[in-house]
């Protein structure tokens, strides 16, 4: 029977979660580290086990990326983020600094409100579940609509698992009627204690409106810098592999490449051999109309698609089958620039400047005029280049000589691994870090006293003035008193 009034019963659904959610965490918060990390774990490998077949749902229902990568991407957000947390301490007295007679005391934040996209439905899943409950935090996802069925396939193998380990009912919630009246209500109840929210930017800016608080991400657009100082085939291939890794669909990818003109010959050339295919300008116009909407978002048409969908949906019939990402040279950056803002898909801007100065401005153009905040990557051996552009760069991380798509995320360099990117205050985020468990707690401090009312009594002038006579230090005082007095007056 079709359901009546869809929006009330999705807005019901979320109240019932959440209710379930907010009594199941009120038993996590009971339980030792010792239960937590047993489900912790319960939940990790029951994912990592269904890794496949989780990819093949995702891919099926939404048509974004490639399964064979979508398989690394839950290992990454199961089994990876696992190895990451399970040391790490989250129940009770966390930290106990004796020195300073100093505790941290860590307090779970009660129900965490998941936002998963249809980008990376199945993994995005798994890692939010995981680090919630290992801070002690029950979840209820609210599904992209587009990918409803692999979440909640995904979640139903993980409430499975973690029941078997001990898990209270109701600690694992997914609206299973998804609809944009069902996610306000989960972001705005009294109930949610803090949203992580993953999504276009307006689903972002809902949730920081929302009352709650909440940890978002902004949109990527990180320019990856090739210096000439790089090994240039081997940054090549890094960028090649990164940009078409589940055809750019990780926001951390890079969207543009930029280098000084000495080294275009060299760096167009092993594009070229490792399967670049560069636009001409007719080529570029008329895949550019396909990459931006009349409105100035990302076509979802690209998001995740292969270079020979593209390529047939833009009507480009010279691109050979052999191609990996398509290029297209620039110069300008701007709203209205398609090349110069996020494509997650196989499809890179490539620039080219005089000099180091002009490099330096046209990536701080690139990312001011989107993506601040999020990511910058450079592929350079000489480590004063590296210093100058991390100091510099208007971004959260910046990862160095290797792919940008699993830099960023913290696969490929040591980073918290994580599928929520902050983008910190020049992005519109709460933080700049990549969010795991210790950002789903608060801290209680407990601290011993270390000094008394007479220690703050003490006359600080006696001290800095003992070697000065009684009488030489009551003339000062009184030089000081009538100082401050006419400066009163």
């Amino acid at each position: 029977m079709e359901l009546i009034d869809k929006d009330l019963a999705s807005i019901q659904e979320v109240r019932n979660l959440l209710k379930a959610a907010k009594s199941a965490q009120e038993k996590l918060a009971k339980m030792s580290q010792e239960e937590i990390d047993r489900i912790v774990k319960a939940i990790a490998e029951a994912s990592a086990a269904n890794a496949e077949k989780l990819a093949k749902m995702a891919v099926e229902e939404t048509g974004f990326g490639i399964w064979q990568d979508k398989v690394i991407k839950n290992i990454f957000g199961s089994t990876y983020v696992y190895e990451y947390i399970k040391n790490l301490k989250t129940v009770g007295i966390i930290v106990e600094d004796k020195e300073n007679k100093v505790w941290d005391i860590a307090v779970p934040m009660g129900v965490i409100a998941g936002i998963i996209p249809s980008t990376n439905p199945t993994s995005t899943a798994m890692y939010k579940t995981l680090i919630s409950i290992k801070a002690g935090n029950s979840i209820v996802l609210s599904p992209h609509p587009g990918a409803k069925k692999a979440i909640l396939e995904t979640v139903r193998i993980m409430k499975e698992a973690a029941a078997k380990a001990g898990c209270p009912d109701g600690a694992i919630g997914c609206i299973s009627i998804p609809t944009l009246q069902a996610t306000q209500e989960l972001m705005s109840s009294n109930d949610t204690a803090m949203i992580l929210a993953t999504g276009g930017s307006a689903m972002v800016k809902a949730a920081y409106s929302s009352g709650n608080p909440a940890l978002g991400v902004g949109p990527g657009n990180g320019p990856s810098f090739i210096d000439k100082s790089a090994n240039i085939p081997l940054a090549v291939k890094r960028i090649m592999d990164s940009k078409t890794f589940d055809n750019g669909t990780i926001c951390a990818s890079e969207q543009s490449v930029i280098m000084e003109e000495c080294i275009k010959d060299k760096v167009v050339a092993e594009f070229k051999k490792q399967g670049g295919y560069f636009l001409n300008k007719e080529e570029a116009a008329q895949l550019g109309k396909f990459i931006m909407r009349a409105n100035g978002s990302m076509n979802p048409q690209i998001v995740g698609k292969s270079v020979a969908a593209i390529s047939k949906l833009a009507g480009l019939t010279n691109v050979p089958a052999t191609a990996r990402v398509l290029i297209a040279e620039e110069t300008e950056v701007g709203h209205n620039v398609p090349y110069s803002r996020e494509k997650l898909a196989p499809i890179l801007a490539f620039y080219v400047e005089k000099n180091i100065d002009d490099i330096e401005a046209k990536c701080k153009a690139i990312l001011h005029n989107e993506g601040a905040g999020h990511t910058f990557s450079m592929h350079c051996e000489d480590e004063s280049i590296v210093r100058r552009f991390a100091l510099s760069m208007p971004v959260s991380r910046i990862p160095v000589n290797t792919p940008s798509t699993l830099g960023g995320i913290g696969a490929s360099i040591n980073l918290i691994p994580a599928l929520t990117l902050g983008c910190g205050a020049i992005g519109g985020s709460a933080t700049s870090d990549n969010v795991g468990p210790l950002h789903l707690m608060n801290i209680k401090k407990v601290g011993y006293g270390v000094k008394e009312i007479e220690d703050f009594r003490t006359p600080s002038v006696s001290s800095c003035c003992s070697s000065v006579s009684s009488a030489d230090t009551n003339e000062l005082i009184d030089l000081l008193v009538k100082k401050i007095i006419n400066e009163l007056r």
